[in-house]
């Protein structure tokens, strides 16, 4: 008998070591986009692997369609996405839910016109090529500044493309315009300037945002690695906003950005200035978690259904948006 209660004992130790082993090194697909975000400085040196006891693969997404697609699939547990997508997977069904923001889009995405297009003004937009990755935040935006501009999709010529593909076509001037985020917005100005930012749009209605989903069954399942990871996000992005001095083109934070990018420090350095990075606090404010991100949720929803883009809204989007993991997260 007490060979067979020591043979138990260790066999559980043994199962329970497994067990919290496996814990730690659970593996977690993370969806994210190429543009330049802070948090990209914490993956060069494993730091939210550190923070969560994940094994992370990170998987990057052209579009917030395509991180729908994936998530519709079970590809992915964890991704940023933008708020008109979030709108379109919530109202679609899709078994996710928004855990923080991300970011508050300005003028890193921006409608962009052509050298050479024969666009001076709004009205000269009518009858010419805009190119938008469907779907998106800066689609929705594209739609609100036509609307600004007492113009309509009929106007002009939307053409669905990602933004690599727009960088394509921009070099062979077969668009006039293009709504589209940072890296590729930087190059288009080249040859090119901003007519409007997704910011200036956003005042009159159509605010843009990224944020944090996580599917439901991840949330459930991993409560303590999901809070740990928005803590990480918040002194990230905290230390941004409070330091912008010190991330210059000679930090190692930005190298790291850069790097990930696949752009030079000196480029990243005005490319994370066109956007609000939530801390804790901001997060947790009315505006955002507490009852702000649903709103507008909705809001976008309903435009959406409005424009023939999606089929239904729902009455409301609070029961989308867990506030649990971000409150904790800062430390409310």
């Amino acid at each position: 008998m007490k060979h067979l209660l020591k043979t138990l004992l260790i066999g559980s130790a043994f199962t329970l070591t497994m067990l919290s082993q496996a814990v730690a090194q659970t593996k977690v697909v993370i969806g994210h986009f190429g543009d330049p975000v802070p948090y990209k400085a914490l993956i060069a040196n494993g730091a939210l692997e550190k923070a969560t006891g994940w094994t992370i693969e990170w998987r990057q997404f052209a579009s917030g369609a395509e991180v729908n697609a994936a998530m519709a699939s079970g590809g992915i547990q964890i991704s940023e996405i933008g708020s008109t997508p979030l709108s379109a997977g919530l109202s679609s069904g899709l078994d996710y839910q928004m855990i923080s923001v991300g970011k508050v889009i300005d003028s890193s995405e921006a409608l962009v016109t052509r050298n050479g297009s024969g666009i001076e003004k709004p009205a000269d937009l009518k009858g010419k090529k805009i190119a938008v990755p469907i779907g998106s935040t800066a689609h929705f935006s594209l739609l609100g500044a036509l609307k600004m501009y007492d113009l309509t999709e009929k106007d002009v010529t939307v053409m669905g493309m990602s933004p690599s593909e727009i960088a394509a076509a921009w070099a062979q001037n077969a668009i006039d315009a293009a709504f589209v985020w940072v890296p590729v917005q930087t190059k288009l100005r080249e040859n090119g300037k901003v007519m409007v930012t997704a910011g200036a749009v956003a005042k009159t209605g159509f605010s843009t945002f990224n944020a944090w989903v996580a599917t439901n069954k991840f949330a459930a399942a991993n409560r303590a690695g999901l809070v740990n990871f928005l803590k990480a996000m918040n002194e990230i992005n905290g230390d941004y906003m409070k330091n912008k001095a010190a991330w210059n083109a000679d930090s190692e934070k930005i190298k790291a950005v850069a790097a990930s990018v696949g752009v030079t420090p000196a480029a990243v350095v005005p490319m994370l200035d066109g956007t609000t990075y939530p801390d804790g606090d901001l997060n947790m404010s009315a505006a955002w978690m507490a009852g702000g991100a649903a709103t507008t949720i909705k809001s976008t929803a309903d435009f959406l259904k409005g424009a023939g883009r999606i089929s239904a809204a729902a009455d409301s989007y609070t029961k989308f948006v867990n506030a649990e993991f971000a409150k904790a997260a800062a430390g409310k």
